[in-house]
C-alpha cells in the first residue's frame, strides 16, 4: 500500500462531520473580562496543532514487557515498508520504555503539534494518552480494547465484532446458530461479540458451549452442545419400533439407521467453533466424531483460522471464515522471509498497513484537521495487504471477505 496505491476518493467533497471538541461557551454574559480572557486561552491551546501539517518525525512507541518476537517484526516491516515504499523525507524514531510511567513522561516532553506517535503494542500503554489529544497529536495503538479508541487515540488491530458481523452477514435468513468456545480471554470476547452481532441479525443463537483450555471437559462440552445423548437415546428408539414390525419398507429402514450412532435432528444449522491453533485441530474432529456432522451443519470460525496449518483437517473441509485470500499478502510474505529469514506473523501487516497510510497523509501534507476529516468520510477506502479498509469510531476496519476450506486452501466465496 504505497502511497501511490493507496485507493483514495472523493477527496474534494470532504466535510467536517466530527470536530475534535466542542467549543467552549463564549456567550455567557455574566463571565468577567478575565474568564473571558482565559477561555480565549484555552480554546486557542484546545484547538492548537489542527493547522499544523503532520510532522514527518513519527514516534515508534515500544515497551521493554512488549513481545520480543512481535516487537523484532514489527521493527523489521517498518524497515522493509520504508523501503518498498521507498520512503526518504519521513523518519521513524524509536523509542523504548520502562513502563508505563516511563511512558506518560516521554509522551509530555514530546507534544508537538502535529506529532504522530507509532504505538503503543499492548493496552495497558494505551489507557492514558487520550489526555493528550487536546495538544494536538495523534496515537496509532495496536490495543484491541476497543473502548480506547476515541479523539485522537486511534486502534489498528483484528477486531472480532468485524469479523462476526462479516459472518452473520453472510449466513442465509433464519440460521440456527450454536456457538463452543474455550473458557479463557479469546473464548469469552467471541461469545460476548456474538451476543451483540446477533441482536441485529436475522440469525439465532440456540446453543452454547464452553470448554476448559486444556480441553479436559471438551466431549462432555460437545455432547452437551449436540445434545448427544437426547439424538442418541431417540435413534436407539426408532430402532427398536423398527425391529418389532415384520414389513420390507421398515427392514429397510432399520438396516439404514444401524449405520448411524445418533439421529441428525439437529437444532442448529451452523456451529462457530470460537478457536484456533493446537485446540481447534483436536475439537472439530470431536464435533463430527460426536455426530456433528459437518456435511449437514455448517462449521464456521473466526479471522483466526487464516493459517495453512488448517486447511488439510478432515472435519474442516467446506467450513468457512471471514478474512482476506493468501494471495492479497503473499508477496509480501515472500519478501519478508527474504529479507529476515523467518515467517511473517499475521499480526506484522498491521504495521506495515500503517506505514503506508502514514507516508500518504505526510507525503500529502495533510494538516491534523484534514487527517480528522478524511476519517470521518466513510466513503474512502485505503488498499491494505490485508484487505481494504477504513475508519470507524477511530477504530480501524477491514473489508472482509467468507472464506472456504478446500483442500489445502481457502478461496473466496464472497
Amino acid at each position: 500500500m504505497s502511497s501511490k496505491e493507496i485507493n483514495v476518493t472523493g477527496l474534494e467533497e470532504i466535510n467536517v462531520t466530527r470536530p475534535l471538541e466542542d467549543k467552549p461557551d463564549s456567550t455567557n454574559k455574566q463571565k468577567t473580562e478575565l474568564n473571558q480572557d482565559q477561555n480565549q486561552i484555552a480554546e486557542a491551546q484546545q484547538y492548537k496543532g489542527l493547522n499544523v501539517i503532520l510532522s514527518k518525525n513519527i514516534k515508534v512507541l515500544i515497551s521493554k514487557n512488549d513481545d520480543p518476537k512481535i516487537v523484532n517484526q514489527f521493527l523489521n516491516i517498518i524497515e522493509l515498508a520504508v523501503y518498498k515504499r521507498r520512503i526518504e523525507d519521513i523518519s521513524f524514531n524509536i523509542h523504548v520504555y520502562d513502563n508505563n510511567s516511563d511512558l506518560i513522561e516521554y509522551v509530555k516532553n514530546n507534544l508537538d503539534p502535529g506529532s504522530v506517535f507509532f504505538g503503543p503494542i499492548s493496552t495497558e500503554n494505551t489507557t492514558e494518552l487520550n489526555k493528550f489529544c487536546k495538544d494536538g497529536v495523534l496515537f496509532f495503538s495496536f490495543s484491541s480494547n476497543r473502548s480506547l479508541a476515541n479523539d485522537c487515540v486511534f486502534l489498528i488491530n483484528f477486531f472480532p465484532h468485524n469479523e462476526i458481523k462479516t459472518i452473520f452477514d453472510y449466513l442465509p435468513d433464519d440460521s440456527n446458530v450454536a456457538v463452543i468456545y474455550p473458557e479463557n480471554a479469546y473464548g469469552y470476547k467471541i461469545n460476548e461479540t456474538v451476543d451483540v452481532v446477533s441482536q441485529n441479525s436475522n440469525s439465532v443463537i440456540v446453543n452454547r458451549a464452553s470448554y476448559k483450555e486444556n480441553l479436559q471437559d471438551i466431549r462432555n462440552a460437545i455432547k452437551e452442545l449436540g445434545k448427544y445423548e437426547l439424538r442418541k437415546f431417540e435413534l436407539n428408539r426408532q430402532k427398536k419400533l423398527l425391529a418389532l414390525k415384520k414389513d420390507e419398507k421398515s427392514k429397510q429402514r432399520l438396516k439404514r439407521l444401524e449405520r448411524f450412532t445418533t439421529t441428525n435432528n439437529y437444532d442448529f444449522t451452523h456451529v462457530l467453533i470460537a478457536d484456533y491453533g493446537v485446540r481447534l485441530l483436536q475439537v472439530a474432529p470431536l464435533l463430527a466424531y460426536y455426530d456433528i456432522d459437518p456435511n449437514i451443519v455448517k462449521f464456521i470460525g473466526t479471522g483466526a483460522w487464516d493459517d495453512v496449518i488448517f486447511f488439510n483437517e478432515p472435519s474442516l473441509q467446506n467450513a468457512i471464515f471471514p478474512g482476506v485470500e493468501y494471495s492479497k499478502r503473499e508477496h509480501l510474505i515472500n519478501e519478508y522471509a527474504t529479507f529476515y529469514g523467518e515467517d511473517l506473523m499475521r499480526i506484522s501487516t498491521l504495521p506495515y498497513d500503517l506505514v503506508g497510510l502514514l507516508a500518504f497523509l505526510i507525503n500529502n501534507e495533510y494538516k491534523l484537521k484534514d487527517f480528522y476529516k478524511l476519517v470521518d468520510n466513510k466513503s474512502i477506502i485505503f488498499d491494505g495487504v490485508d484487505g481494504n479498509f477504513y475508519f470507524n469510531g477511530n477504530l480501524i476496519e477491514r473489508e472482509l471477505g467468507i472464506l472456504k476450506i478446500h483442500k489445502g486452501k481457502a478461496l473466496q466465496i464472497n
